[in-house]
């Protein structure tokens, strides 16, 4: 690494291909490899200050810890590359998950959906069925979701007619999703509840293409080796927000 410093210091480079190049042809063959096989070593080592001059390390190169972080998340195997997890070795216990999504609107469209004046028939009806066929299709719209056999599916509604400081009302959409099995369905409740909310848009749109989503979260899931979480309450994580 001294070869290198001493030929690098001031020189300028051109973004980060011309650097990196640079900095591969000459290392040394022990440093190159450690560089091809440890993506935040090389990026610990290309660095630059803003006129544009690279200053390489003044420490040895070392591999970092990254690949024993990569270990942490357990959707990524030893080499970094994304995997479906192998849950056969799990118990099969019962599982539960609630989540949430919130889609504020007008009032006035709010007001059409109850008096069923929604053009393209019942909005919350609808909704609900979708969700439930949002949460059966999970897996194939979450690559690394597992398919897994659903016992449950529910969904209800919460309508807000008092409009928040910007003049919006809102619906609060809450699905919960169950199954007997070795993996929770954490990602079942939230898909449904999203596809719920996507659905009162394309329902209401003609009348209020200014509608958003909020507040999509997990509440709570029980089952599985990690137990049982809980969102502490809705009104706080708003606060926070």
């Amino acid at each position: 690494m001294d070869d290198f410093q001493e030929h690098t210091n001031g020189w300028k480079v051109r973004g980060t291909r011309s650097c990196k190049e640079l900095y591969l042809k000459q290392c040394t063959p022990e440093s190159k490899e450690i560089l091809r096989s440890d993506s935040t070593a090389l990026s610990i080592g290309l660095t630059f200050i803003s006129d544009g001059t690279y200053n390489p390390p003044t420490s040895p190169l070392q591999h970092t810890d990254s690949t024993d972080k990569m270990a942490e998340f357990t959707h990524f195997n030893e080499s970094g590359r994304a995997r479906m997890v192998d849950v056969s070795a799990k118990d099969s216990t019962e599982r539960l998950a609630t989540a949430q999504a919130r889609v504020f609107l007008l009032p006035e469209t709010l007001e059409r959906i109850q008096r069923g004046k929604i053009a393209k028939g019942d909005v919350l009806a609808v909704a609900q069925v979708a969700g439930v066929m949002g949460a059966k299709k999970t897996p194939d719209l979450i690559p690394m979701c597992h398919p897994i056999l659903l016992a449950s599916v529910d969904i209800s509604f919460k309508e807000e007619p008092q409009p928040n400081s910007k003049g919006r009302c809102s619906i609060t959409i809450t699905a919960t999703a169950k199954t007997t099995g070795p993996t929770g369905v954490e990602m079942e409740a939230m898909t449904a509840a999203t596809v719920a909310a996507l659905t009162i848009y394309d329902m209401c749109k003609a009348v209020d293409r200014g509608m958003s989503f909020s507040d999509v979260f997990l509440l709570s899931k029980s089952g599985g080796k990690s137990g049982t979480y809980s969102r502490k309450d809705s009104a706080e994580v708003m606060a926070e927000g």
